[in-house]
C-alpha cells in the first residue's frame, strides 16, 4: 500500500510560484496577492479515495478523486479552466495529469520525513512547495 498522505499541513516554502502562475496565465493582481499567501492543505485518504482542501484568505479549493479514475476537475478559482485529470501511484508519489488548453499540466505530492512536497508544473514551469504537518 502506497503511503498515507492524510492531515494537515502548513506551507513552509514555495520556489516559483509565480513563473507557474504565468504559464497558467493568471492575471497580474492575482498573482501579487497569491504570492503573499500562506495556505494550508488538508488532505483526507481513504485508500485510493482522497479529498484535498486547500485553504488561504483569498480562495478555498477542494478537489476528490479516486486514484486510477479519470475525473472531470473544474478548476474554478484557481485558474477557471477545466480538464481530465488522471491520478496515479507512483511508488510513494501521487502524480496527476491534467489534461486541457494548458499542455503538461499537473502535479506530484509525496512525503520526505516530516514534509508534504508538492510540484506543481505547467507549460515547462514548475512550482515547488513544501508543508510541514500542523
Amino acid at each position: 500500500m502506497p503511503v498515507d498522505l492524510s492531515g494537515t499541513w502548513n506551507l513552509l516554502s514555495s520556489d516559483n510560484f509565480e513563473g507557474y502562475m504565468v504559464a497558467l496565465g493568471i492575471d497580474f493582481a492575482t498573482r501579487k496577492v497569491a504570492k503573499l499567501l500562506k495556505p494550508q492543505k488538508v488532505t483526507e485518504q481513504n485508500g485510493d479515495s482522497f479529498g484535498i482542501h486547500t485553504y488561504s484568505s483569498l480562495r478555498n479549493y477542494l478537489v476528490t478523486f479516486k486514484v486510477g479514475d479519470e475525473f472531470d476537475e473544474d478548476n474554478k478559482g484557481l485558474d477557471n479552466r477545466k480538464c481530465k485529470s488522471l491520478v496515479t501511484w507512483d511508488n510513494d508519489r501521487l502524480t496527476c495529469v491534467q489534461k486541457g488548453e494548458k499542455k503538461n499540466r499537473g502535479w506530484t505530492h509525496w512525503i520526505e520525513g516530516d514534509k508534504l512536497h508538492l510540484e506543481m508544473f505547467c507549460e515547462g514551469q514548475v512550482c515547488k512547495q513544501t508543508f510541514r504537518r500542523a
